[in-house]
Order: C-alpha cells, then structure tokens, then sequence
C-alpha cells in the first residue's frame, strides 16, 4: 500500500488484502517530533487500539481471521483483488 499507514483501519485494509506484515513509519515520526519517544509510544498505542476495535466491530479476534470480503469497495470505485496486489498468477 502506497501512502502509508496512517490509522488502524488503514492496517485492518491491508492485512485482510493479504498482507504479512504492516510497516509504520510517518505516523511513529510525527510523534517522535512532538512529543520524543513518549510521543512515539502514544502514535503506536494509538495504531494498536484502531486495530483492534476494527478487528472486534467485524467479530475477528486474531488476525489470521480477516479476509478480503471484510473490505468494503465503493461501487464504481478503483479496486484490485489480493492476487493483483501481490503478483500472483492470474
């Protein structure tokens, strides 16, 4: 995902698309500017608690439990399944 990691939902999207693992690193940066490494651990609770409450608003208590038909895509929006994402055979 290009753009980066802002909020726990943007985490929930990318790992129920398929996704091993989820790097933050501008929202981790923007914490460390304001409030030094307190700043930081506030950023990282804060992605933590998101995800979570997104994992229990769709009944998900881990993580290998998200799936791509948790995502909703807009009708008429631009959309590209898992295995476009991570170049899979077609």
């Amino acid at each position: 995902m290009d753009g980066g990691i802002r909020h726990g939902n943007d985490a929930f999207k990318v790992l129920a698309l398929g996704a091993d693992a989820v790097m933050v690193g501008r929202a981790p940066l923007w914490g460390l500017a304001v409030g030094g490494e307190h700043g930081v651990a506030q950023v990282l609770k804060r992605l933590n608690e998101e995800l979570v409450l997104a994992m229990k608003l769709t009944g998900c208590s881990a993580i290998g439990e998200l799936t791509p038909e948790m995502i909703y895509v807009r009708p008429g929006s631009f959309a590209v399944d898992s295995t476009t994402l991570w170049g899979a055979p077609r």
